[in-house]
């Protein structure tokens, strides 16, 4: 059993109604736009914004800061070969950092990259190098209800089947997110892992694993995999990142770092390390600091290996689960089984009335904030434009920071809105940056005139 004594407080204050309504409004109906004072409960994603912890916060007091091969590289290369099994490692400053790092190395032009599910920022580093995301997941993905204990599964049928289409030769990567973020923090299976590693050998495609929450990840897979029953999260995190041929990692997600990212490539891949290691000198730093302060370099060697173990899973997991039964319980549809870090709410079920060219979600997520001061993140139809994604609104936990009486204001805050949801209208775009593919970072709504 483990639980978390808090050693550092900092108070959080409700706005009256008409502040946040004031607050929505300057905001342009963006939610990334509002200044965090303004939030009472902040589950707009739990990348970065999770509690270390102390041993977190001793090692910041022993970073390294030279310019070239600091003691701090050292413990991060060394945390990542035990719990991960790579020991070519680049820094980044973050995920997104990484993802550029590798995929602009590795696409180009008129390629094809499969993908069990792109997230927002991998889809955007796929289509800047010029080259087409492709989502292969498994058809319960697409099901809310569906009961199969591993909808984030890739499905290999249906990525075979598109490179019959566009040619193997078009299609250099393909790339396995564990938990599925964009279908709604589901795990994938071990079993699936397999499949796909062979399937990227057939099609000579470099596999790549997207590693942000592969602790999350193993924990479900000891849970709902016959064959690792008995097995740790960690035996079974090094067992699935060991059949990639590269990984990319956010670890502001499962490094429980505030800050951070980097790039792991396999013995076998000697020139494509090469390229990424130039790639890094230039858009990120050094190889040995990569964007990052020695300090948040130990920070993060640190958190990788507290986040393969077991009671911390067994604690974040079962969070997660309590703020689910909550907004069920509220009378809000969500996602079932909930998955590792966020719970999904069907928001084109909760407003049905509001059509998807109306961003339904945006919709509730505005709502939440108004009534609440509750901020969470929309992933539909307006953060992922034309890919025909269902409504999402997502909660994502923030790891080790909240406890049952916020998740509690969080469940009373849905129910009044569920309670009004009748009289909630949509929003519209009015301006929006080029890249559409990232426009829920910085785009400006207006409700729609009920």
């Amino acid at each position: 059993m483990r639980s978390y004594t808090t050693r550092m407080a900092t108070p959080a204050d409700l706005p009256d109604r008409e502040e946040r309504a004031a607050a929505l409004d300057a905001a342009g109906y963006n939610l990334f736009d509002l200044d965090a004072d303004r939030v009472f409960v902040d589950l707009l994603t739990d990348s970065g914004t999770g509690t270390m912890s102390d041993d977190q916060w001793a090692a910041l007091h022993r970073g390294d800061e030279s310019y070239a091969g600091s003691s701090s590289f050292r413990r991060l290369r060394e945390a990542v070969d035990d719990v991960m099994g790579f020991d070519r490692v680049l820094p980044a400053h973050q995920g997104r950092g990484a993802e550029n790092v590798l995929y602009g190395t590795l696409v180009a032009e008129g390629d094809y990259v499969l993908n069990n599910t792109h997230f927002d920022t991998t889809r955007a580093h796929v289509a800047a190098n010029g080259a087409e995301a492709v989502d292969c997941p498994v058809p319960a993905a697409r099901d809310p209800d569906a009961d199969d204990p591993f909808k984030g599964n890739f499905d290999v049928e249906a990525a075979r089947a598109r490179v019959q289409e566009v040619g193997a030769e078009n299609v250099p990567v393909v790339v396995l997110t564990i938990t599925n973020n964009s279908a709604a923090g589901q795990p994938v299976s071990v079993a699936n892992t397999r499949e796909v590693a062979a399937f990227a050998d057939e099609v000579d495609a470099t596999f790549v694993i997207d590693a942000c929450r592969f602790a999350e990840n193993a924990h479900f897979v000891t849970e709902r995999e016959a064959e690792f029953a008995d097995a740790s999260a960690a035996e079974v995190a090094r067992e699935q990142l060991g059949y990639a041929d590269a990984l990319v990692m956010s670890a502001k997600k499962d490094g429980l770092s505030n800050i951070g990212g980097f790039v792991a490539v396999d013995d076998g891949f000697d020139d494509l390390f090469e390229r990424a290691k130039q790639r890094t000198i230039l858009y990120e730093g050094f190889p040995t600091y990569g964007g990052l302060a020695g300090r948040d370099i130990e920070a993060m060697a640190v958190g990788l290996r507290e986040a393969v173990d077991d009671d911390y899973l067994a604690h974040r997991v079962e969070q997660v689960a309590t703020l689910g039964a909550e907004l069920a319980a509220a009378g809000l549809p969500i996602y079932e089984p909930v998955g590792g870090h966020a719970v999904y709410v069907d928001a084109g079920a909760a407003l049905d009335h509001v059509p998807s060219e109306a961003f339904p979600g945006q919709a509730l997520a505005c709502e939440l904030y108004l009534e609440g001061g509750v901020r969470t993140v929309e992933l539909g139809s307006f953060a992922f434009p034309e890919t025909q994604r269902p409504e999402y609104v997502r909660f994502a936990v923030p790891r080790r920071t909240y406890h049952r009486e916020h998740f509690e204001h969080v469940g009373e805050t849905a129910a009044a809105v569920v309670d009004r949801s009748d009289e909630l209208t949509g929003f519209e775009v009015v301006d929006e940056p080029p890249m559409r593919e990232l426009r829920h970072f910085s785009a400006d709504l207006r409700p729609l005139d009920s």
